[in-house]
């Protein structure tokens, strides 16, 4: 999504949040960073960190990557959970089916993590579109 923004000079702050502490403060996956990079993106300084409840005041709109994902950060955000700013990504590109992003890690192929790379693609520059409109 920041290459997107950054190529359309949006004024958005994009970060990216997980559901567990698991992997804090570590890179992501290496095949994630080789397949961004294979087109033109740099992830070797990203992070992990947790959701936070804060991050439902902090941001305008949550994307999660499956139901799991969803549930999590309700229960995670507690007091401050506000439905109407969180989405399954893949709900960009097709509305109200509430898809699961494959998770590549399990695969662990440069063929899955490229998929993965697509679809999530694919729901952000949808995304750029509809919300670009409205900002």
């Amino acid at each position: 999504m920041q290459s997107l923004v950054d190529k359309y000079k949006l004024d958005w702050e994009v970060d990216s949040a997980g559901t567990s502490n698991w992997h804090e403060g570590e890179p992501p996956h290496h095949r994630s960073i080789k397949i961004a990079k294979n087109h033109g993106i740099d992830l070797s300084l990203q992070r992990s960190r947790p959701f936070k409840a804060e991050d439902m005041t902090r941001f305008d709109r949550i994307f999660v990557m499956d139901s799991q994902n969803y549930r999590d950060v309700k229960r995670m955000a507690g007091k401050l959970w506000n439905q109407d700013k969180v989405d399954l990504i893949l709900n960009a590109v097709a509305p109200g089916k509430n898809k699961a992003v494959p998770d590549p890690w399990y695969e662990d192929t440069d063929t899955a993590f490229e998929h993965v790379y697509q679809l999530l693609l694919e729901a952000c520059e949808k995304l750029i579109l509809q919300l670009g409109r409205q900002s």
